[in-house]
């Protein structure tokens, strides 16, 4: 914790060195110094990375806190003779059974038939072996970890193939009456949208060396692997899906309103953030945040309100994001660039965006595919969709369309 204080710390006093060198290096006309642009420009990157440094340090302080939370309750009561092994409504692929024999399945131990019949509560449609309880876990911290938006989103949880949602989409009027008049009928109107259940997987080679030596911490090593190509896919299609065969992205024309259409194709205004604050109705400003790709918010760190003060400012608190307007900013390298008809800046309540697991993953060993080099493969699929489903909920910014 001390270190991410430190690296706070100093990031904001290099941000304050950072303004302090572009005010002296800026000409009566308002324009930096072309010689001093590269040495901003690096002062500004540095100021960025360190930023990125603090998020990863607070991301494995708070998994490190996870970890270290106790795996089960203490006994505080004498245990009866006969008590039964588990409860009759535990799950059965959290029983320490499942667990040994999925992970006997993974590194080829033990009989085969005692482990298929093990495994028979986790076999799925498709020839799967559903994962064990506490692997799950471990798969959708690291989920989460490399997946920004899952932070930000609703997430709901399903066994179905689909979810449907309810939408009130107008709550009706109240009038004022005279006394005595009949009071005037105004119905709300509703509406509904449905979440389905699209399919990610992914697959990855582990050599037989590597499945059979003890020491090595294997379900963390998959979870890892896994976690970082799944996280990168879901929150691509979160940001840019265009609902065929994968999610329905935050800025698909069906989703976010634009709020705000930029005079340039490559350069942003204050005056065009601030018109993008508000176009956000004042109830979803409460919990909204901006996001944008790391190039713009370069940019928007250099911009100023009509008071002369930087609009950026930097999170000095540990676990406070960098703002702007007093509001989140976060970035995403999924978030379009910087050009001529992109929507470059969203700013809106992302809990808003409802991402609906389907129950279970499966996990699958493929024995013979690459046995000519020694190698084992693992395949792993997960369903999943997302939509915003209230579209006013979110504005975007987005660039003027010619250059």
């Amino acid at each position: 914790m001390s270190k991410i204080l430190e690296l706070r710390t100093k990031r904001n006093t290099l941000w304050e060195q950072t303004k302090a060198f572009l005010e002296k290096h800026r000409g009566e006309n308002g324009l930096v110094a072309a010689d001093a642009v590269e040495q901003y420009n690096k002062m500004a990157q540095e100021v960025k990375d360190l930023g990125l440094e603090i998020e990863r340090l607070e991301q494995q302080a708070q998994l490190d806190a996870q970890l270290s939370q106790p795996t089960s309750q203490p006994i505080t009561s004498k245990p009866k003779a006969n008590a039964p092994v588990a409860a009759k409504n535990a799950s059965p692929t959290g029983t320490p059974e499942y667990s040994e024999a999925f992970w006997n399945m993974i590194r080829s131990r033990g009989s085969y038939g005692e482990i298929q019949n093990a495994l028979s509560v986790g076999v799925d449609t498709e020839g799967g072996f559903t994962v064990p309880d506490e692997f799950e876990r471990k798969l959708v911290e690291a989920l989460e970890e490399n997946n920004i938006f899952r932070g930000l989103a609703t997430i709901i949880h399903t066994s179905s193939g689909t979810r449907k949602i309810p939408i009130a989409q107008d709550t009706g009027l109240a009038e004022w009456i005279d006394e005595g008049e009949e009071i005037p009928e105004s119905d709300a109107a509703f509406g509904q949208t449905t979440l389905s259940a699209y399919k990610l997987g992914t697959m990855i080679k582990i050599s037989n060396e590597l499945l059979n030596d003890s020491a090595f911490d294997l379900a963390s090593y998959i979870a890892r692997r896994f976690g970082v190509r799944m996280g990168n896919a879901e929150e691509k299609a979160f940001i840019t899906g265009d609902g065929i065969g994968k999610p329905l992205g935050l800025l698909d024309d069906a989703c976010a309103q634009v709020g705000v259409t930029a005079a340039s194709a490559t350069a942003v205004t204050f005056d065009e953030v601030f018109k993008l604050y508000y176009s956000l109705k004042s109830p979803y400003r409460k919990k909204a945040s901006f996001l944008c790709n790391e190039a713009l918010l370069l940019q928007l760190m250099l911009l100023k309100d009509n008071n002369d003060n930087y609009i950026w400012k930097p999170g000095l608190d540990v676990g406070k994001p960098d703002t702007i307007l007093n509001k989140p900013i976060r970035t995403s390298s999924f978030m379009p660039a910087l050009a001529a008809g992109n929507k470059a800046l969203v700013f809106g309540d992302y809990s808003y965006y409802w991402v609906a697991d389907r129950q279970s993953r499966t996990f699958r060993r493929l024995n013979e595919l690459y046995a000519r080099t020694d190698q084992v493969g693992f395949l792993t699929t997960q369903r999943v969709d997302g939509k915003l489903i209230l579209p006013e909920a979110v504005q975007v910014l987005q660039m003027k369309a010619g250059a």
